[in-house]
């Protein structure tokens, strides 16, 4: 079981930055794959970045501004989200799932989620 709670959410301005933060229980943290989602109001769930064992995956809207990276020895995974844009705006979901060799990019792969933080990026 792994329970997972994000933080780092908030207001900013159209070019700024935010990193969210996911912090996760269990003793296997390392042996997990991570990844983030989002929803945006009236939109469906879209992966933001996930990863697997060797690989990582980026939607092409976020491709260039975020970055995801974890520290296995503090149990949490990180999206640095630079250049933000108001379609950027939506509540942030992080994922995690058992070792995949490839990252999983929809919603229904992933058994564990975290209860979402909110991200507004005003023009």
């Amino acid at each position: 079981q792994v329970q997972l709670v994000e933080s780092g959410g908030g207001l900013v301005q159209a070019g700024g930055s935010l990193r969210l933060s996911c912090a996760a229980s269990g003793r296997t943290f390392s042996s997990y794959a991570m990844g983030w989602f989002r929803q945006a109001p009236g939109k469906e769930r879209e992966v933001v970045a996930a990863g697997s064992a060797d690989k990582i995956y980026y939607a092409d809207s976020v491709k260039g501004r975020f970055t995801i990276s974890r520290d296995n020895a503090k149990n949490t995974v990180y999206l640095q989200m630079n250049s933000l844009k108001p379609e950027d705006t939506a509540v942030y979901y992080c994922v995690a799932d058992r070792a995949r060799l490839t990252p999983g990019t929809r919603w229904y792969e992933y058994d564990y989620w975290g209860q979402g933080t909110q991200v507004t990026v005003s023009s």
